[in-house]
């Protein structure tokens, strides 16, 4: 067995504390809060199903496999050694590109929403609005320029800010519930229905995946076979917990049907704060700044993480030119992937803009959609491609096992992937399972475009992808040299 050589210009700074908050930054999404608030009562019904049900034998496999195959480039690696270059390559194509779209879409836009709500108006499609998203997409991408060894503080930061963020507006919440009743909860229904499961299976499953992104920085780890486990473990954690009670909270003082998935969390903010009296307004502006703050930080995050897997496979062969999966051998970070995922950020928030002329919410929901579509199309490869190194490479020491081995792991695999298989058709054609099962469905007040125009977005972006990511493998082909698979290989560690 072999795989990609080690990456030069590289050091060893990060610690368990540091993969966990940046587990934490990158998985902790503000921007869905308020989308599964959205789903009323039962969001939290199914936030606890799926805690237990996907959550946890998720962890339980990528803890296993991240210390036992810890090198640079994660999951691009992992794929790699199960299946080939070519399904790797298109794998991390889909992994990669998530990140960019989903800061230049769904983060962008919701830190746009929150500034000119609360700090400094914008309005929608002026120029400065145009601004602000561009200065926000090219600081998350300069954060992910600089040496890990620093950038790593970047990511605790918007790890521990997040986390206060959330205590603070639910304590809020409580004590607003305390002063004026918890209307919404009497209110809200948890009973599970199968329209509501429908509607939040895909956001929920976005929301839960990711504590394999810090494995794309394997070789930057210190001691990465036994971090990983334990970071996976606290920060998946942690993560359930930064789901539940702040939508508990947004659901127990928004009035029942006023949750919106772009404005959710701000807007549930400006209601609860009203209990501070005169410092409403000083806090709302504070929580707006640190709420755009944590959204670029999560991007910041994922952009790290992401873009090293996509230059790994670069480097490796598989997407156009080994140029591009280079690491500056100053600051030791995949500088021209960075900037590629900066240009692609920006061309999708331009595309967005134009989608729904303007239309904040529309574009918002759109593009998540687009976002959790390509993400979770890449663990259709990723998840069997882990069951495969457990079958195939049990000789490679593994210091955390799955409980009940191998037939334990299978079990967990075989979860996880029926998960994500449903959450990708329910992505990528909303509407369809609800009219198999007769469940009324109207798209347009859905999603607030028509069908064609959904799907010619987001099948469009994913037939893209496949054509960027065949070509890209195709013109790194032709242009091989003989003996460039010997010299680009080593032995697993």
């Amino acid at each position: 067995m072999s795989v990609p050589a080690p990456v030069p210009h590289l050091r060893r700074s990060l610690r368990r504390f540091d993969i966990m908050a940046m587990g934490v930054a990158a998985v902790v999404s503000f921007d869905v809060i308020g989308q599964i608030a959205a789903g009323g009562g039962q969001a939290i019904t199914w936030i606890a199903v799926l805690a237990v049900s996907f959550l946890l034998p998720y962890a339980l496999l990528f803890a296993e496999t991240g210390a036992a195959f810890p090198q640079e480039g994660g999951p691009y690696v992992w794929v790699d050694v199960a299946f080939g270059r070519l399904p790797a390559a298109l794998t991390t194509m889909f992994y990669w590109v998530t990140n960019p779209v989903w800061l230049g879409g769904s983060l962008a836009f919701l830190a746009a929403r929150a500034w000119n709500g609360f700090v400094f108006p914008l309005g929608s499609g002026t120029t400065a609005d145009y601004v602000f998203k561009l200065v926000f997409i090219w600081a998350a991408i300069l954060t992910a320029v600089v040496s890990l060894r620093r950038g790593k503080w970047i990511t605790t930061a918007g790890a521990a800010a997040k986390v206060l963020a959330l205590a603070f507006f639910t304590a809020t919440a409580v004590a607003y519930g305390i002063r004026h009743g918890f209307r919404g909860l009497t209110e809200a229904h948890f009973t599970p229905t199968a329209a509501g499961f429908l509607a939040l299976v895909p956001v929920l499953l976005f929301a839960y995946v990711g504590f394999e992104a810090p494995n794309a920085a394997g070789d930057e780890m210190l001691d990465a076979q036994h971090d990983v486990p334990v970071a996976i473990g606290v920060s998946g954690a942690i993560a359930a917990a930064c789901y539940l009670l702040p939508v508990a909270a947004i659901l127990s003082a928004a009035p029942p049907g006023q949750v919106t998935g772009v404005g959710g969390f701000m807007d549930a903010a400006e209601l609860v704060f009203g209990i501070y009296g005169g410092w409403r307004g000083p806090l709302l502006t504070a929580a707006a700044v640190l709420f755009a703050v944590a959204l670029l930080t999560q991007g910041s995050a994922w952009m790290i993480v992401a873009d090293r897997m996509q230059a790994m496979a670069a480097a490796d062969g598989g997407f156009f030119t080994r140029a591009l999966g280079a690491f500056h051998p100053r600051l030791g970070t995949p500088v021209r992937m960075n900037l590629l995922s900066g240009v692609t950020a920006t061309a999708f928030m331009i595309a967005a803009m134009h989608l729904a002329h303007g239309d904040a919410s529309d574009i918002f929901g759109v593009v998540l959609a687009v976002a959790i579509t390509t993400l979770l199309l890449s663990y259709l490869t990723v998840i069997p491609a882990l069951l495969a190194l457990r079958l195939r490479h049990g000789e490679v020491p593994r210091p955390y096992r799955v409980p009940f081995g191998t037939p334990g792991f299978t079990v967990a695999a075989l979860v996880v992937y029926a998960w994500i298989l449903l959450g990708s058709w329910v992505a990528l054609f909303p509407g369809t399972l609800e009219a198999a099962v007769g469940i009324p469905y109207n798209f347009r007040a859905v999603w607030g475009v028509s069908r064609s125009t959904f799907e010619t977005f987001t099948l469009g972006t994913v037939g893209l992808l496949l054509a960027v990511a065949g070509a890209g493998y195709v013109t790194q082909r032709m242009r091989a040299q003989p003996g460039d698979d010997q010299c680009q290989s080593g032995p697993a560690g």
